[in-house]
């Protein structure tokens, strides 16, 4: 999950990696912030999963809180593959001969939509893009329902791919190929953050079951 994070969140767990295991005292000394602020981050990156806290027993006194760096922070601070997916993206593109390229992005296509399509089983379209809006959440795409009209408009806030995007505009097409195997039914590209536009949309060209 990438959403609901910033900078000095990620800033934060990496200070709480470094000491392994802190008390809020110790976190406060070591980031130089309140107690109040440093348990309220706390709290939302416990919500979040990124950290846990665990109750420590010593002899007769009080027990006391100490805080560590859960396994899934630990993923979310090494989660960096921008600089990787563009290089992959960019050799892809040069694979010769032509038909072996094609071959190979058919194959990252079919990924792709076998990755989505465990978690799409609605039978109405409505409820197809609504389990492809928190399948895509969960992976920490910006993305959202829009149903306000007579098809439901399926929209990322945040183009997941703009770099490479902006390098090579098929990546944009391949995304809504596997958007429309997803959701079986014929989609198209109506808004594109390439195009100057806030958000990228698809939706269904006609009403589906």
């Amino acid at each position: 999950m990438k959403a609901n994070l910033d900078s000095s969140d990620r800033q934060f767990l990496d200070r709480l990696h470094r000491l392994d295991a802190g008390t809020v005292p110790e976190i406060c000394e070591d980031i130089g912030v309140t107690a109040t602020a440093v348990r309220q981050r706390l709290n939302r990156l416990q919500g979040l999963g990124f950290v846990t806290r665990e109750t420590v027993r010593c002899g007769r006194g009080r027990p006391h809180h100490v805080y560590r760096i859960t396994d899934v922070g630990l993923r979310e601070l090494g989660d960096n593959y921008s600089d990787l997916a563009m290089i992959l993206w960019n050799e892809v593109q040069n694979i010769e001969p032509l038909e072996t390229r094609t071959r190979v992005l058919e194959r990252i296509q079919g990924a792709f939509v076998e990755r989505y399509s465990r978690l799409v089983q609605g039978k109405s379209l409505n409820d197809r893009f609504d389990q492809l809006q928190g399948a895509l959440a969960e992976r920490g795409f910006d993305v959202e329902v829009d149903k306000s009209g007579p098809l439901p408009i399926l929209r990322e806030n945040n183009c997941p791919f703009l770099e490479m995007a902006s390098q090579d505009a098929s990546i944009c097409e391949l995304e809504r190929q596997v958007f429309q195997s997803v959701l079986g039914t014929d989609v198209e590209m109506t808004s594109c953050c390439l195009d100057g536009s806030h958000c990228c949309e698809f939706q269904p060209t006609a009403a589906a079951s």
